[in-house]
């Protein structure tokens, strides 16, 4: 079972701390220093963002850029870099851990990819920004001390993220907010730990994983699985589940509603789906809860988002590929 460090744990002065970025808001700049919401996502590299932190100067840090990107539009691509620059930094016997920036956008998708892909033993932390480095009361800064400072703790390990001093396991981490500073929650699961006037103060441990590894993606990003997402909704009729089958889809995930429920004609088309071979999993479009047993054909996801099933079947995907 992975832990995070106690609340009177040291830090890690020993080692360096690697900062990976891949852009997002917390690089963003606007116009206008009163503008939050009319930036440009992704303008700043990393190092700038080091720079403008004062508590960070003087401590054993590195800085790589690996993308520079709104998160919106994080990819496969990215993905398996992130992923390799990541595992390479970690397994350095001198680096006591990695933070990475991004945007908030497909923060929990990343979190979770890396999560299940290399379940690191060091701290692999996350953080992000909801305002623009340019605003007035950016949050960035803030939240990127925090990420180094977690990062520094002897006893922590595996893929967390911090934001707005609340520490998140890589498998709770929900984006339920657009525009809050708080934007984020941990559903049922609770929070991993609170980070405190820099103490950082322990509510439970985080969950256990097995890194699938980085052979696991190793394949060209145009080679991997596609996978979509249909939802279910008053009036689906399960149309767009056979065009997409149509097309060549592999992998399926139904965000239904409530428990995981579908309409009849979505149902239909999803069973004929699976009938074609096309992995199928449901999840719920409600923002929290795990679905329990309903007797339905179809497999659930259990606790799983709708995005995190998409990367579970994404990565089942890539297993099953010969060789």
């Amino acid at each position: 079972m992975t832990s995070l460090a106690l609340p009177n744990a040291a830090p890690d002065v020993a080692r360096i701390t690697v900062i990976l970025g891949t852009g997002g808001t917390i690089a963003g700049t606007a116009a206008s220093a009163q503008d939050s919401v009319g930036y440009r996502a992704a303008q700043l590299g990393v190092a700038a963002l080091v720079a403008a932190v004062p508590a960070l100067q003087g401590l054993a840090l590195e800085a790589e850029q690996v993308a520079q990107i709104d998160s919106k539009d994080m990819s496969a691509a990215v993905w398996q870099a992130l992923a390799r620059r990541a595992a390479a930094h970690l397994a350095r016997p001198e680096v006591g851990g990695v933070v990475v920036t991004h945007g908030t956008d497909t923060l929990e998708e990343t979190a979770y990819f890396l999560h299940r892909v290399l379940a690191p033993t060091k701290p692999l932390v996350l953080t992000a920004a909801m305002r623009p480095a340019t605003a007035l009361l950016a949050d960035g800064p803030q939240n990127l001390f925090d990420a180094v400072m977690l990062a520094r703790q002897r006893d922590a390990c595996g893929v967390m993220a911090v934001l707005a001093g609340e520490v998140f396991a890589a498998t709770a981490l929900r984006k339920c907010h657009t525009f809050r500073l708080d934007a984020f929650e941990a559903g049922d699961a609770g929070l991993l730990a609170a980070v405190e006037n820099g103490v950082l103060r322990r509510f439970r441990e985080a969950p256990a994983a097995v890194a699938l590894g980085l052979q696991t993606i190793a394949a060209a990003p145009d080679a991997w699985p596609r996978v979509e997402i249909v939802l279910n909704h008053a009036g689906a009729d399960g149309r767009l589940v056979d065009a997409l089958v149509a097309q060549g889809l592999q992998g399926l995930v139904l965000a239904g509603t409530g428990n995981g429920s579908l309409s009849a004609s979505l149902e239909a088309a999803a069973l004929r789906a699976q009938a074609a071979g096309v992995r199928v999993l449901r999840a719920s479009r409600c923002a929290h809860g795990a679905l329990l047993g309903d007797g339905s054909p179809l497999p659930g996801a259990g606790a799983l988002s709708a995005v995190q099933a998409r990367i579970e079947l994404l990565l089942q995907g890539l297993l099953a590929r010969p060789g």
